[in-house]
């Protein structure tokens, strides 16, 4: 399968932390791909620590962090270089870090190695962007932040198939997509010309490392709750739709309804049981 657009700026962004002498002088100088900050201030250290600071009150959010967490399996599709990996070490069993960039995934590696548990850590490569490859009903839970919606439309909705292929009856999903806002009748045609400009000769390379560029270009679709659950089939039950206050809920029937006041206004989460 050839490589999508949206792919462009991530592939760079791998490189650039490959070719950096270690993780905090990643953090330091390609921020515009991780957390949108970038100066020789930052660290590791306090990267990991935001993470670490979010994995705790999306999941306490959603139910998600109960006693039997310490015996389970998480599958994280779009770890990165590992600022939520390393908490998730601490919390579960064993962790299944997922990224399409082979580079993020060795800088995961070392990220637990420094604040997680690394005999823990397990990592995945999904090479064609839409495709875990892991076992059947192999997880315990399968949580994915800020990853779906840098996918193609159909990526996007063949992990999250794929999501629930790997976890088994009785375990659970939660996936963060981005839907619908007004803001997006400037940002969505502006993100679908930075992409083309990713495939000019010579000046496409360097556009996708610019920050602002690669944030326009990267929000490659935005899905709604019933199509998502439209893909999904009648596979799931207590499903649950997560919004921020500030978001109209979605009215989807079959559904709860839920707010969290760390989901942006752009996005919403999709919590539910694999049956």
């Amino acid at each position: 399968m050839p490589r999508r657009r949206q792919h462009v700026p991530w592939i760079a962004a791998g490189s650039a932390s490959e070719s950096e002498h270690s993780a905090d002088d990643v953090v330091r100088g390609t921020g515009w791909v991780f957390n949108n900050r970038t100066g020789d201030q930052l660290s590791l250290a306090k990267f990991v620590n935001t993470g670490d600071h979010e994995t705790i009150a999306y999941l306490q959010a959603f139910d998600l962090l109960t006693d039997a967490s310490a015996k389970e399996t998480i599958v994280e599709v779009g770890s990165g270089i590992g600022r939520m990996t390393a908490s998730f070490t601490r919390m579960f069993s064993k962790v299944v870090a997922c990224d399409l960039d082979a580079a993020f995934l060795e800088r995961c590696r070392e990220t637990v190695a420094q604040f997680g548990k690394p005999e823990r850590l397990q990592t995945s490569h999904v090479v064609d962007g839409r495709t875990l490859g892991l076992p059947d009903k192999s997880a315990d839970l399968v949580f994915s932040y800020i990853t779906l919606q840098h996918c193609h439309r159909d990526d996007a909705l063949a992990l999250a198939r794929e999501s629930v292929r790997v976890t088994r009856s009785g375990g659970h999903i939660a996936l963060n997509f981005r839907t619908w806002v007004l803001q997006d009748i400037v940002l969505w045609p502006a993100g679908k010309l930075v992409r083309a400009s990713w495939r000019l000769p010579r000046v496409g390379k360097k556009i996708a490392q610019r920050r602002l560029p690669a944030r326009l270009g990267w929000q490659a679709n935005r899905l709604s709750p019933p199509e998502v659950l439209a893909a999904l089939g009648d596979s799931l039950e207590a499903v649950s739709i997560f919004r921020g206050p500030a978001r109209r809920g979605f009215g989807v029937t079959g559904t709860t309804d839920r707010t969290f006041e760390g989901v942006h206004r752009s996005h919403w989460w999709l919590v539910a049981a694999v049956k």
